[in-house]
């Protein structure tokens, strides 16, 4: 080979040529820089899109529907009055339904059918908010009802039916509580794809299922038996919390096997992008934008708020509504997975004797 004058080769010949723009290309697309400019882009959109979500979501929740109850008579002075003064001051939002006692009433907040009670007497308005329904239409109707009061000058009485627990005096325990359970569960399935990728499919769905049991275990006794936020009943919140960690982990190892690296994007999206935003954990759904407040009741981080809110606050009753919600993410996701399980990135060959090695004796193959 040539060489200059300090032993260094000449470039030239076949190694030493220009490669082309389609070389290049080629050349790049093979290397981890094409992924990682990528994910730059990726992140830095998702970045903007996720502090969005939740700042348009709850950085100034506006009334859309709240259900409310009437009990009395309706045409008196004082319950028009007071009636138009409502109405006038949430734009219009304030639905009311009748109802014939203040008993069937109090039904209707422990079914979360209302929010609110307004018991018209004759020389006072009742005015019973239910705080355990949804701490930020409570705090919403509270702060209203008490300027009307002075504008109409029909004396009102207010009060909360169902108060919330004191260790979670603004009603966002179970918002975290949840979203720890979505988020560690799509971690955890991250983990398994990368640390433990030989993982067949059944022992895939057999430890997703294992670490789901296990963490909604420690969450729930942290919050309640250490830290003692919130007082659950165990083994129903227990249930949900791992139900909602295997859901979560199964969208992600169904997005997986469909997306193979790229699965993270529409899990991130689905769960934490919208669905937790539009749970109504954090803002009770009537205060959420009225699309956004339908759509979170049908995502997994949606229903297991409500299963466990349902749960700690009106355990008497319980919705089918949420589980079924869960229960179809993940057999959806399951079947996915299942049906295209030859496409998910990980598994191990089923080669009983190393090859070249005698089946029977074990010894190697002349």
């Amino acid at each position: 080979m040539d060489a200059d004058h300090e032993g260094h080769p000449r470039s030239g010949g076949a190694h030493g040529r220009h490669r082309t723009m389609g070389e290049r290309w080629s050349a790049f697309t093979a290397s981890p820089f094409l992924p990682a400019i990528v994910l730059t882009f990726i992140l830095a959109a998702a970045a903007g899109l996720f502090a969005g979500s939740y700042t348009y979501n709850m950085a100034n929740p506006t009334p859309h529907r709240i259900p409310a109850a009437v009990v009395g008579p309706t045409g008196t002075a004082n319950a028009t009055a007071f009636v138009s003064g409502m109405e006038k001051a949430l734009n219009g939002s304030l639905e009311l339904h009748r109802y014939p006692s203040d008993a069937a009433a109090r039904r209707g907040v422990e079914e979360q059918e209302v929010f609110a009670i307004l018991t018209f007497r004759t020389d006072r308005v009742d005015f019973a908010v239910a705080g355990a329904a949804g701490a930020s239409v409570a705090q919403l109707l509270t702060e209203t009802a008490l300027p009307v009061a002075r504008a109409t000058g029909v004396p009102v009485r207010i009060s909360d039916v169902k108060p919330l627990q004191k260790g979670d005096p603004r009603g966002l325990a179970l918002f975290y509580v949840s979203l720890a359970a979505v988020v560690i569960g799509f971690i955890g399935a991250i983990q398994l794809s990368i640390h433990a990728s030989e993982l067949h499919p059944w022992e895939r769905i057999a430890f997703t299922a294992a670490y789901s049991l296990l963490g909604a275990f420690t969450i729930a006794s942290v919050v309640d038996w250490w830290l003692g936020a919130l007082h659950l009943p165990f083994v129903e919140s227990w249930l949900i919390l791992a139900f909602t960690m295997f859901t979560s982990g199964m969208v992600f190892t169904m997005f997986n096997t469909l997306m193979g690296r790229w699965a993270m994007l529409p899990t991130w999206v689905l769960l934490v992008m919208l669905g937790n935003p539009s749970s109504g954990g954090a803002v009770s759904w009537p205060l959420l934008p009225s699309l956004l407040g339908h759509i979170g009741r049908w995502l997994p981080p949606g229903a297991s708020i409500n299963a466990n809110h349902t749960a700690v606050y009106f355990g008497n009753a319980q919705h089918v509504f949420p589980f079924a919600v869960l229960a179809g993410w993940a057999f959806v996701s399951l079947a996915v997975f299942w049906s295209w399980r030859r496409r998910h990135p990980g598994g191990r060959e089923h080669n009983p004797a190393h090859a070249g090695t005698d089946p029977g004796t074990g010894a190697s193959a002349a």
